[in-house]
């Protein structure tokens, strides 16, 4: 069996839920020594538990709990992407934070919040070949945006720099034959 510990890891994400049922006995989760969950707590639960309590509908009236967008993919945070994408610190959001989106676009129809998205990839992503290509910018003005890359932004900053070291090698072999 195999594992994705990035799956693992966006699974885990904490998102605002609402439950729509009085739960008894699970008011320990709100922070109640043992009570009963009353109808309307909001609590952030993993994703994957959230998830499944959304989808589940134990009853005639609905789903056990609805989900909210995280605050990593609040409204705030899109207007930020929409005027600079490159500027915006995404691990400080969510160490996978296009994983994480990609999941809660699974559950919400965000047409918007996919543009945004695709183009804030798009960006970045040419920022990030350039700072691999250019390993003295990564250390210098770069360094600050570098820090600030998720989790695939990181493999692709590490394989676009592996990839443009093994061009140099390649060439470097080819000059001397």
């Amino acid at each position: 069996m195999y594992y994705d510990i990035d799956a693992i890891l966006t699974d885990a994400q904490k998102v605002p839920c609402q439950f729509e049922l009085n739960v008894p006995g699970l008011g320990y989760i709100d922070g109640n020594t043992g009570g009963d969950l009353k109808r309307g707590t909001k609590v952030e639960l993993p994703l994957w538990l959230g998830e499944m309590l959304a989808v589940s509908q134990p009853t005639s009236t609905g789903a056990l709990v609805t989900l909210d967008l995280p605050a990593a993919l609040s409204q705030r945070v899109m207007n930020a992407l929409k005027a600079d994408p490159r500027t915006v610190d995404l691990r400080a959001q969510a160490p996978h934070f296009y994983a994480l989106a990609a999941r809660m676009l699974e559950l919400f129809e965000e047409e918007e919040m996919v543009d945004i998205l695709t183009e804030t990839f798009k960006k970045r992503s040419a920022e990030i070949a350039d700072q691999a290509h250019n390993p003295r910018g990564a250390l210098g003005e770069g360094a600050e945006f570098l820090r600030g890359l998720d989790e695939t932004e990181r493999q692709l900053f590490k394989s676009a720099h592996e990839s443009a070291k093994s061009t140099r090698s390649w060439m470097a072999d080819m000059k001397k034959h």
